[in-house]
């Protein structure tokens, strides 16, 4: 297959393509308050609380008539939205791939995910299956909508930007989380101050994620443009069309050997920044407030880590850059095993260990598997690589969750996660990624 093909921008001018690139940013920008002030922060505490309002004596609510404990709610919706998501998602990537029409499908997603969380105003009271009902589609909705920004990705970056460019997008999300979580913070701990309850501080902070998205994915919608491609089969229900994905997948053996080493790692990621709080308050008895600022230390530190990592590679390539904050991952668990009780600094030396390899592992993660993409596959195979982000992360929670239960010890918990950080790192290594991209049909850059 020749390498001049649909992957590379056209000749069109280099100030048209970084237009496009700044545009594409906005959406990280746009989107990623979502999941920092929304998912991370308030909405499970908040409607934890709610379903305990509208639970039974028993400590039950009954959504369609079954029996669910109300402080499991909020999870199991979490799961419903993957499900949802994972049925979706690749026959919304097939048909973004066969008709190249991704920007009608974004926009789709897009506003679908902030018009739910805008309407998260509404949940009070004992209203826990609105705030279910919103947390499914809001959450569903923006896997969707990465998916089909991501892939992206290969269209507006030549090979040898591209490491770069998904830096400066993951950047720009933090900068947006950390920005509106202080605003959010602010508004919550004055509330008092304000004239406002702290059901209604909240409710307020839940829409104002979703106006933040809908007003700020304008920018992406306007700049990002669609590209013709060639033909191509209709698209199949979800599992099917994931199936075919995946049958597809098998003729690009070392590609499907990347994503299993990034699904390995990546679930060790996701299960360190949902634990690290439960670890905090459990184990080392911090208060919330102190949780809620390492938080935002993470934030801000991830923006640098990004952008910091995006040089390395740069200089060292992005397989080597990765396996370096495999290592740097590894080192902060160890370190957060011998962390003192009570002493918030340390916790908050940990925070930052986090923030500095998070962003730039994940935007690096990014670059590298848009490079491994068959010409013409994109949404299809970043619908399988969002799947492994967000639907697959559930065997650390699980190893988290069974080595506290047989330990006792959050210690012991926390440490168990160096498995997936050492078995990702073997994993990576193994994969030789310049003939990866050869054999997918891409051009190899210069230091990958």
């Amino acid at each position: 297959m020749g390498h001049d093909t649909v992957r590379t921008p056209p000749a069109d001018g280099a100030a048209e393509r970084r237009s496009e690139q700044r545009g594409w940013y906005f959406y990280d920008w746009a989107c990623s308050v979502y999941s920092t002030s929304v998912l991370t922060v308030f909405l499970g505490p908040y409607l934890t609380s709610v379903a305990k309002s509208a639970a039974d004596a028993d400590g039950y609510v009954h959504p369609l008539g079954i029996p669910v404990r109300a402080g499991s709610f909020f999870a199991y919706s979490v799961s419903l939205s993957v499900i949802v998501a994972v049925l979706v998602m690749p026959l919304v990537g097939a048909a973004a791939d066969r008709t190249g029409r991704k920007k009608p499908l974004l926009a789709a997603a897009a506003y679908t995910g902030a018009a739910a969380t805008a309407a998260m105003f509404f949940l009070d009271g004992d209203r826990y299956l609105l705030g279910g009902a919103l947390l499914v589609v809001a959450n569903a909705a923006q896997s969707v909508a990465m998916m089909l920004y991501n892939s992206y990705l290969p269209q507006i970056a030549p090979p040898e930007e591209r490491d770069a460019v998904s830096s400066r997008g993951w950047a720009f999300g933090y900068a947006a989380g950390s920005l509106v979580l202080v605003a959010n913070l602010v508004l919550y701990t004055g509330h008092d101050t304000f004239g406002l309850s702290e059901s209604m501080a909240v409710r307020i902070c839940l829409a104002s994620a979703g106006l933040w998205w809908g007003a700020f994915a304008l920018i992406p919608l306007r700049r990002l443009r669609d590209r013709r491609t060639a033909g191509r089969e209709g698209a199949l229900p979800g599992f099917r069309q994931l199936a075919a994905t995946v049958r597809d997948m098998r003729r690009h053996p070392l590609t499907l050997a990347f994503l299993l080493a990034y699904l390995v790692y990546n679930d060790g990621i996701q299960t360190v920044i949902s634990q690290a709080s439960v670890y905090g308050s459990e184990e080392l008895g911090l208060e919330q407030s102190t949780l809620i600022g390492a938080v935002l230390l993470v934030q801000v530190l991830a923006v640098a880590g990004a952008l910091a990592m995006g040089r390395l590679a740069q200089v060292y390539g992005a397989k080597r850059t990765i396996l370096g904050s495999l290592v740097a991952w590894t080192v902060t668990l160890a370190a957060g095993y011998f962390l003192p009780a009570g002493a918030p600094v340390w916790f908050f030396v940990l925070a930052a260990g986090i923030g500095l390899v998070l962003g730039g592992s994940q935007a690096l993660s990014r670059s590298l598997f848009s490079h491994l993409i068959p010409p013409g596959r994109e949404a299809e195979y970043f619908s399988a690589y969002e799947m492994s982000d967000r639907g697959m992360s559930w065997l650390g929670p699980l190893l988290f969750g069974i080595t506290y239960q047989l330990t006792g010890s959050y210690r012991d918990a926390i440490i168990s996660l160096v498995i997936f950080f050492v078995l990702g790192f073997a994993l990576l290594a193994r994969v030789p990624v310049r003939r990866a991209i050869g054999e997918a049909g891409n051009p190899v850059p210069d230091r990958i």
